[in-house]
């Protein structure tokens, strides 16, 4: 009775994962950004995530000083990198964000990230997050730059308008570092 009990159990168990293997590699599970999402999916990933966030060791308070100067600094590292995604303020939805799933949040929209201590969003940038869109920052800008905009973001129901008019105005253009092209000889 006990044998064909476990048995019973492997079985259902193989047919479970039969099943979802059969659903992944038909077509169809939703993968395209217009899909709804599974169930189950955002919960099961928000959870993930906040597991392995509150798993690392976090700084707080944040290493970079809570003032006007750090809040232009993280102003101009937002611009030049998020902004694309997650948008500046008064601004609409650029394109790559209305085609993205999930949504990148719009953090100047609404409660955005204020409500997040900048350890938190100090963690997604520096590591992003898979699966997100969310690029991870550890190889491409350095540990200030990336608290600069962590605190910038946690405090920007705060912000001077001298940081939002820093904000509205156009990014800086970056340098170019493709030689201008010589005239042909005749």
């Amino acid at each position: 009775m006990f044998k064909a009990f476990v048995i019973g159990i492997l079985i259902g168990v193989l047919l479970v994962a039969a099943g979802a293997w059969f659903y992944f590699t038909i077509g169809w599970a939703p993968v395209a950004v217009a899909d709804p999402p599974m169930l189950l999916e955002k919960k099961l990933a928000h959870g993930a995530l906040k597991a392995r966030i509150g798993k690392d060791p976090h700084t707080d308070p944040a290493p970079v000083p809570l003032n006007d100067a750090t809040y232009l600094a993280g102003a101009d590292v937002y611009k030049q990198n998020c902004a694309v995604c997650h948008g500046l303020p008064g601004e609409a939805q650029s394109n790559i964000a209305k085609g993205m799933f999930p949504k990148p949040p719009e953090l100047f929209h609404g409660t955005g990230v204020t409500d997040d201590p900048a350890w938190e969003t100090y963690w997604k940038a520096k590591n992003g997050i898979r699966l997100t869109g969310m690029p991870g920052f550890k190889d491409t800008l350095s540990d200030t730059q990336v608290w600069q905009v962590s605190v910038l973001l946690a405090n920007a129901d705060k912000i001077s308008p001298a940081v939002k008019a820093v904000l509205a105005s156009p990014p800086s253009a970056a340098p170019s570092t493709i030689p201008a092209p010589t005239p042909a000889k005749k």
